[in-house]
C-alpha cells in the first residue's frame, strides 16, 4: 500500500506555501510519492500542470512525482506520513477536517507539524501539539513530531544545507522522521524537548519583529544601532525565548545553543528572506500599522498585509503567556505594545534597550 520500492514513502502535505512546497519538492527529489494540499485552485494546477508554486515559492521548478490537489481527505488518506505545513490561525480547524481520513482515524499515519506560533483556544493560549492531541484520536497522544530549526523555504528548495531538528515525546517517532527526511540538502537531529523547539519556534519570530524595527529606525533617523546592538538584541531575545519555555515545561537547557534555539533565532533575524524581520522594518518605513486599531484588529485582517507575519500572533499569545507566568519578557512586551498601537516605534525600542542595559547611576 505504501511504497513502490523498498525506500519510496507515500507522504502528504497539508498546506502548500513556501515551506510545504519546498519541503515535499525535497522530499519528491529523494523518490517519494508526495502529494500537497493547497487551498487555493491556481496553486494546485500550478503545481500540478505547469510544475511551479508561483504564489509562494515563485522561479522553483518542481519534480514530476510532486502533486498537488484541493481535496483535503484525498491528499490525507492513504498515507504513511502526513506533514502540516499550515498556518497557526488556520491549522486547528483543518485537523478537525482530517479526522475523516481512515487511517489518521485508527492512528495508522505518523504526523509531523511545520507550523510555528501558538494556538489561541477557549482555554486560552496554548502550545501546537498538545492542542492538536485534544482533537485527533488518542493514538497521537505523545505521539505527534514537531519539525523546526532555521529552514527558508527559498534555499531549502534551492538545495542549500540545512539542519532541521526532529521532536517528539515518542522517540521511534522523531527517528522516523529523522530517516524521512534525513538526505542532503537536509540534516536532521532527533529530540525529546517538544516544549523547548515549539516555543523557541514561536517565539523567534517575535524577535525577528523587533529586530526589523531597529534595522530601519537605523536608516531612517540615524540612530546609534549596529551590529553591537543587534548582537545585544539577539542574546537578549534567546534569554527571553529560555525563560518563556523553562516556565511551560522545557527539559533540555542544550535546546536553546541548538539549531531549534539560537540557529533559528539567527536565521530569523538576519536573513534577507524573514518575513518577520521584512513586517519590522515595514512598520517604520511603510507605517504599515496605520490603517489597523489594535493587535486583534491586525489579526482578524492580517490578510490585508500581503503576507504572513507569524510574529504578531505569536506576540499576542506570548503577552498572555508572559503575564499568566508572571515573567519579564522586554521585548516581547515591547512588541506586543508597538503592534497593539500603544507605543510609537521609536519611544517603545528606545524603552526596550534601557530596560536591557538599564540606566547607570550617577555617582
Amino acid at each position: 500500500m505504501w511504497r513502490n520500492g523498498p525506500l519510496a514513502r507515500s507522504v502528504g502535505i497539508v498546506g502548500a506555501g513556501a515551506w510545504g512546497t519546498a519541503l515535499g519538492k525535497v522530499l519528491a527529489e529523494h523518490g517519494h510519492h508526495v502529494q500537497l494540499w493547497a487551498f487555493e485552485p491556481d496553486v494546485a494546477t500550478g503545481i500540478s500542470s505547469r510544475r511551479v508554486n508561483d504564489r509562494y515559492l515563485p522561479d522553483v521548478p518542481l519534480p514530476g512525482n510532486l502533486a498537488a490537489s484541493t481535496d483535503l481527505l484525498a491528499v490525507a488518506s492513504g498515507k504513511e506520513y502526513l506533514v502540516l505545513a499550515l498556518p497557526s490561525l488556520h491549522i486547528l480547524a483543518t485537523v478537525r477536517r482530517l479526522l475523516a481520513a481512515p487511517e489518521i482515524c485508527e492512528g495508522r499515519t505518523t504526523i509531523g507539524v511545520l507550523t510555528k506560533g501558538f494556538i489561541h483556544t477557549r482555554q486560552g493560549v496554548r502550545l501546537i501539539l498538545p492542542t492538536l492531541e485534544d482533537y485527533l484520536p488518542g493514538f497521537y497522544k505523545g505521539n505527534l513530531v514537531y519539525i523546526s530549526g532555521p529552514s527558508h523555504a527559498e534555499e531549502v528548495s534551492r538545495g542549500k544545507l540545512t539542519g532541521l531538528i526532529s521532536a517528539s515525546l515518542n522517540p521511534k517517532n522523531a527517528i522516523r522522521f529523522r530517516r524521512l527526511l534525513g538526505r542532503r540538502p537536509l540534516m536532521v537531529f532527533s529530540s525529546l524537548d517538544v516544549i523547548g523547539v515549539q516555543v523557541s519556534a514561536a517565539m523567534k519570530n517575535v524577535i525577528a519583529i523587533a529586530f526589523g524595527v531597529m534595522d530601519s529606525l537605523t536608516h531612517v533617523t540615524g540612530a546609534q544601532f549596529g551590529d553591537n546592538t543587534e548582537s545585544l538584541l539577539l542574546a537578549s531575545g534567546l534569554n527571553e525565548i529560555q525563560t518563556l519555555a523553562v516556565a511551560l515545561g522545557a527539559t533540555h537547557p542544550e535546546t536553546f545553543t541548538s539549531i531549534a534555539g539560537v540557529g533559528d533565532l539567527d536565521v530569523t533575524c538576519r536573513s534577507r528572506y524573514g518575513r518577520n524581520r521584512r513586517f519590522g522594518r515595514e512598520i517604520v518605513e511603510k507605517a504599515i500599522l496605520e490603517g489597523f486599531a489594535s493587535i486583534d484588529d491586525l489579526i482578524d485582517r492580517i490578510d490585508e498585509v500581503g503576507y504572513l507575519p507569524e510574529g504578531v500572533i505569536a506576540a499576542r499569545g506570548a503577552r498572555e503567556l508572559m503575564l499568566r507566568h508572571e515573567l519579564k519578557l522586554p521585548i516581547t512586551n515591547a512588541v506586543y505594545r508597538i503592534l497593539n498601537r500603544e507605543a510609537d516605534a521609536v519611544g517603545a525600542l528606545d524603552e526596550l534597550l534601557e530596560s536591557l542595559v538599564g540606566t547607570p547611576e550617577e555617582p
